[in-house]
């Protein structure tokens, strides 16, 4: 099946239909506004979360009390601030928790700080597994935790979506932020990987 034969984008293209027959926008007007969201939705915006909490520690603390509000600190995208209209919780990995976020229900996800998301993030497979299975689920991305590491699943939804702040590295006390920003990876943000 392709994306334009899914039912989520049949039923897409009928609302959009809607509201240009209404009189409320346009096919120029949807890709337009559509294009700009996408020219700032990155995961170097999420990065340079990350980078910041790095090495920044009351920003941190800021960022895992009100991910929206700390966002809005850091310079995203090209204009400067990616729009959310979700509450943003920020989840950290530490020595004895690894944290892994998924939507169960469908593909909730954090677009403007994270990039467009993987297609095995939306997949069934991704989705149902995860929650009862994250060890092994881990493992075929290749990443093998300890068994003393706890293993935290967070489910995201319309209302909030999830980030992971990462451990940092090993040896990368004297990196300035753009350079640990280069290091964090989508999946790392999304908890299938370190970083």
């Amino acid at each position: 099946m392709s994306h334009a034969d899914s039912p989520v984008a049949a039923r897409v293209r009928r609302l959009e239909e809607r509201a240009i027959a209404a009189g409320l926008t346009s096919d120029q007007e949807l890709d337009a506004t559509l294009g700009r969201f996408m020219r700032d939705a990155s995961p170097t915006n999420g990065a340079r979360l990350v980078a910041r909490a790095w090495t920044d520690p009351a920003f941190r603390e800021r960022l895992l009390a009100d991910g929206n509000a700390a966002a809005a600190e850091v310079r995203l995208g090209t204009s400067g601030s990616v729009p959310m209209s979700y509450r943003l919780k920020v989840v950290e990995n530490t020595a004895r928790v690894h944290n892994v976020i998924v939507c169960t229900l469908c593909s909730c996800y954090p677009v403007s700080l994270l990039g467009p998301s993987p297609s095995w993030y939306k997949s069934h497979a991704y989705r149902a597994r995860v929650v009862r299975e994250p060890r092994e689920v881990l493992a075929e991305f290749g990443l093998t935790l300890p068994d003393e590491v706890e293993i935290a699943v967070w489910d995201s939804s319309s209302e909030v979506r999830y980030m992971v702040l990462p451990r940092r590295p090993d040896g990368t006390e004297g990196l300035a932020e753009d350079a640990l920003a280069a290091l964090v990876t989508r999946e790392g943000l999304i908890g299938t990987a370190v970083l």
